[in-house]
């Protein structure tokens, strides 16, 4: 008999719905929230300044969160984030928090033991950049479908 492997795999899907606090200047074009999911190095989600910005992503079905994966552009990089979730019809909790380092690598972050949610938001509590700017080139967030 195998025995089954659980691999974690990207739960965002075209179906994911993502939204952000801000994006600078309103340019859209430019920086749009988009660009942290295009697979693509020269693009990014910029934020416009102030503090707690953050994303937020509704999946089509619930999903257990195994890992978090965030590229920032250094100098531009949150200090404490908070990672929080809910099901369809629940309060939102806080699942974990994260420190990040200030640089241009890509970052892993695993999260113990998360609940199934159908929503997560992470919070940028406080970032490098003296205005309070966060730059996302890349975000992912690994783990499985639950039904």
């Amino acid at each position: 008999m195998k025995k089954k492997i659980n691999m974690a795999i990207s739960v965002i899907c075209s179906e994911t719905q993502s939204r952000v606090s801000s994006v600078l200047n309103r340019d859209v074009k430019q920086y749009g929230k988009k660009y942290m999911f295009d697979c693509n190095e020269e693009t990014c989600w910029n934020s416009d300044q102030g503090e707690y910005q953050w994303v937020s992503l509704e999946f089509p079905q619930p999903v257990e969160v195994s890992e978090l994966k965030i590229q920032f552009q250094g100098g531009f990089s949150a200090k404490t984030c908070r990672l929080e979730g809910c099901p369809k019809d629940g309060d939102i909790t806080v699942i974990s928090h994260f420190y990040p380092e200030d640089s241009n690598s890509l970052q892993s972050f695993p999260i113990p033991e998360a609940p199934a949610v159908d929503k997560v938001k992470i919070v940028f509590e406080n970032s490098a950049d003296f205005f309070g700017r966060i730059i996302v080139y890349s975000l992912d967030i690994l783990g499985e479908k639950t039904s």
